[in-house]
């Protein structure tokens, strides 16, 4: 089980924060540091305020020697697919390769209204992720010395010379997610390296994997081909006052954690995480929200991981 470290820096988080983290986590061996793509916060008072998902993955990408790094997941709605494939493949080859890009239609429109970011309707913002994958994939895989065109609805182009270029071979790996039941697994199956299941019991992890399977199916696809993963607030605390100091500190109560992630002792956390993978899930991110307690990330290295 891929053990990746998963944070919200919306909630409050200046670089540096999330420069510790990100340094913790390769320190003690976590197989990615991801940050969501969010300009609002959504409780507390979201000070310092927000920071942008690709200037700082950015900046990562140089202070960092070996973890991957990404988003989970960046909104369709933020930025125009031309200039994201430059900038994502801009800082693939600045981290030398280990970039992953999570692309979904957007939900949250508070954050829009709050930095003019127009919202469409739901089925438009799904044609226009449909429409970015087809952008940001026919750049990314047009030849050296080609050009791309796409006669788009939503983003037509035109003789693109399809640079800049990621480093990795086949281009950054894409990470689709979500609930939806026709449109998100047929996206997943075309399109993605991995689909994710975000805060979703294992159960109903399991039939969101077998929709992309059976999707994979349906257009030739081997469903193997996909990494198939979840994400799941941890809290960990061999003892109950650990848990709890825990808890209060991202304002949750243990028994909610219990009931809607990955919350007690590392035996318990590790059962949990064994559901995941009964259901199909050989990568978990883990939702790190107090993100001043290092020491959280030290216990789940040394008492969670060797056990996986």
């Amino acid at each position: 089980m891929d053990l990746r470290v998963f944070t919200e820096p919306q909630q409050g988080a200046t670089y540096d924060d999330l420069l510790a983290v990100a340094r913790a986590a390769e320190d003690l061996g976590f197989g990615g540091f991801f940050r969501s793509d969010h300009y609002l916060h959504m409780s507390g008072d979201g000070g310092p305020g927000p920071t942008d998902a690709w200037t700082t993955l950015a900046g990562l990408a140089r202070d960092t020697s070996t973890i991957r790094l990404g988003t989970l997941v960046t909104s369709a709605t933020f930025r125009l697919p031309g200039p994201l494939s430059v900038q994502v493949a801009g800082v693939d080859q600045m981290s030398g390769g280990r970039v992953e890009l999570g692309l979904g239609a957007g939900w949250f429109e508070q954050e829009h209204t709050a930095y003019g970011i127009p919202f469409p309707a739901l089925g438009d913002r799904f044609d226009r992720l449909e429409e970015q994958l087809a952008v940001i994939t026919g750049l990314w895989e047009t030849p050296v010395g080609q050009t791309f065109s796409h006669n788009g609805a939503h983003y037509p182009i035109a003789d693109s010379p399809a640079l800049t270029k990621p480093v990795q071979e086949g281009g950054v790996p894409l990470i689709i997610g979500g609930a939806g039941k026709r449109r998100t697994p047929a996206l997943a199956a075309q399109y993605a390296a991995e689909f994710n299941a975000a805060f979703q019991p294992a159960s109903a992890s399991g039939e969101l994997f077998r929709r992309v399977r059976a999707a994979c199916a349906e257009r030739g696809r081997d469903g193997d081909d996909l990494v198939y993963s979840a994400a799941q607030v941890v809290v960990l605390g061999d003892d109950a006052a650990t848990l709890k100091r825990r808890a209060d500190a991202i304002g949750r109560e243990v028994d909610e954690l219990r009931a809607n992630g990955l919350a007690g002792s590392a035996d318990e956390i590790v059962d949990r995480i064994g559901a995941f993978a009964e259901v199909g899930a050989s990568r978990i991110y883990l939702q790190v929200l107090d993100l001043a307690d290092l020491d959280h990330l030290e216990d789940i290295a040394h008492r969670v991981a060797p056990q996986l």
